[in-house]
Parts: structure tokens; C-alpha cells; sequence
């Protein structure tokens, strides 16, 4: 096969695009997101390699363990893309560097891809959204759904086309020039403020908590908000974090979380 004839063309990566959106629809816990992965490159693998051995071969390779941030996917599958090729092309190539490619974008980009999507956009999306519903808008779900998935759609279709067109230098060039740490950070800022934002704004803890000392009431609630305003809010934003922190089950602290809700109210506290 010569190169002209190994070349994967926008049909391939169209489809390699609308079939990563499955990227979980067999996650399992023994190779996370395999399976879906392997889906999405069977066009390129296919248009690559006529050879049905060769094929076989492609489709094990990724069938190794695979998990990122569904967004960031799509330019890891553009590189592996473009290394395939590089496969189908060149007899010296080292296929087993497809696979190390993607073991090392998977966390990172995963990194990035939390912060933003799960840390940024979303908790964004969600507050605008929440505003507006509880209003009851008709405009608040509709906005959430916007503005969290339109920028999921965007980097998912540019990410494909530059994983594609930078092939396997751009983890080299990520690297070389630190871009890697000063995403890192931004995007973790970015996230911090806005989840800051969000627990003074939209968790509303406070206390009923009384008391008459010679005839003069004491509101427990003013006392907190002069030492600090939205005082209750964070220290349960605290212990939750530091619950998290200790491996404490998300489904252990939902239902403590609704078990001590009710008590607390029940006894007149919160």
C-alpha cells in the first residue's frame, strides 16, 4: 500500500467525531472507556488497512485501558489517527508508541478537561440556569443546556481536527513548552473562584438559634454574619471537602448529608 493510497480524509474523521459521543456506552471497570474508543477509530482502522490481520491487530491495540474527560477524547483519538497512519505507511514505525501516546495524554488532558467541563462550564451553566428556574423561566434549563454543551461540542470538533493535523508533536511541543502547568493552573483557578462564588450564592445554610439574656435577644445568625458573612455555607463546604478527602463514599454523604439536614432542622438548629 503506498502512501498516497493510506490516507484518512475528512469522511473518516466526521465519523470518528459523531461516533465518540459513545465514548461510555460500554464503559466497564476493568478498561473504563475501551470499548468506546476502539468504536470510534474503526472507520480510520478501516480505511488504513486492508489487510484483515492487520485490522485484528488495530483494533486489540486500542482495546487497552482508556479513560479521559469524554470532551478531550476526540484529540487523542486525531492523534491516534494520525499515527495510524503513520503505521499504515511506514514498516519502521513503532506501533506500540500509538498506545504510549494515549497513556500519556489521557490523564493530563483529563486534568484539563475536569476543570473546565466539570469544575467551570457546568457549575457556570448550572448557577445561570438555576437563576432563571427558579424563577420558573422556561429559559433556565434551556440555558444550562447551552452553555454547558456548546463548548463541549466546539473543543470536541476542533480538538479532533488539531490531534489530527499535529499528530503525535503536539504532545512534545505541550511539554517542551510548559503549556501543560499554566493550563493546569488557570483553568484550576478559574474553578476555585467560581465554586467559591457558588457556595456564598446558591448553599443557603443558617440558624434559627436564639437566645434572651436580661430581656435582650441575641440572634445567633447576626453574631455569625458580623465575624463573617455566609460563616455556616463554608465550614460545611470544609467538612464535606474534608470527608472527601478521607475517601468517604459520595452515597454515605449524600444520606448523611439529608439524615443530618433533618435532625438539625427537626431540633431547631439549622
Amino acid at each position: 500500500m503506498t502512501l498516497s493510497e493510506a490516507k484518512i480524509t475528512k469522511k473518516e474523521l466526521r465519523q470518528v467525531f459523531w461516533r465518540s459521543f459513545a465514548l461510555q456506552g460500554a464503559f466497564n471497570y476493568e478498561r473504563m472507556q475501551n470499548l468506546g474508543y476502539t468504536y470510534a477509530m474503526i472507520p480510520v482502522i478501516r480505511k488504513l488497512y486492508r489487510n484483515h490481520d492487520e485490522q485484528v491487530s488495530a483494533l486489540k491495540r486500542h482495546l487497552e485501558m482508556f479513560n479521559t474527560t469524554p470532551a478531550v477524547a476526540p484529540a487523542i483519538m486525531g492523534i491516534s489517527a494520525a499515527m495510524e497512519e503513520q503505521n499504515a505507511n511506514d514498516p519502521n514505525f513503532d506501533e506500540t508508541s500509538i498506545n504510549a501516546v494515549k497513556a500519556s495524554l489521557m490523564g493530563p488532558l483529563a486534568g484539563i478537561g475536569d476543570s473546565l467541563f466539570w469544575g467551570t462550564f457546568r457549575v457556570i451553566a448550572a448557577g445561570i440556569g438555576i437563576s432563571f428556574a427558579q424563577q420558573g423561566n422556561i429559559l433556565g434549563p434551556i440555558l444550562f443546556f447551552l452553555l454547558y454543551n456548546i463548548p463541549n461540542f466546539l473543543v470536541k470538533i476542533f480538538g479532533l481536527q488539531f490531534g489530527y493535523q499535529v499528530g503525535v508533536n503536539s504532545l512534545e511541543r505541550i511539554q517542551k513548552q510548559g503549556l501543560m502547568d499554566r493550563i493546569m493552573s488557570i483553568t484550576t483557578t478559574i474553578g476555585l473562584v467560581v465554586v467559591g462564588g457558588m457556595v456564598a450564592t446558591m448553599l443557603n445554610v443558617t440558624t434559627p438559634l436564639k437566645f434572651d439574656i436580661n430581656g435582650a435577644k441575641v440572634v445567633i445568625q447576626d453574631i455569625l454574619d458580623k465575624i463573617l458573612p455566609n460563616m455556616l455555607p463554608l465550614l460545611v463546604t470544609f467538612i464535606i471537602y474534608y470527608l472527601m478527602k478521607k475517601k468517604v463514599s459520595i452515597t454515605w454523604l449524600t444520606v448523611g448529608i439529608l439524615i443530618a439536614g433533618i435532625l438539625l432542622h427537626w431540633v431547631k438548629i439549622l
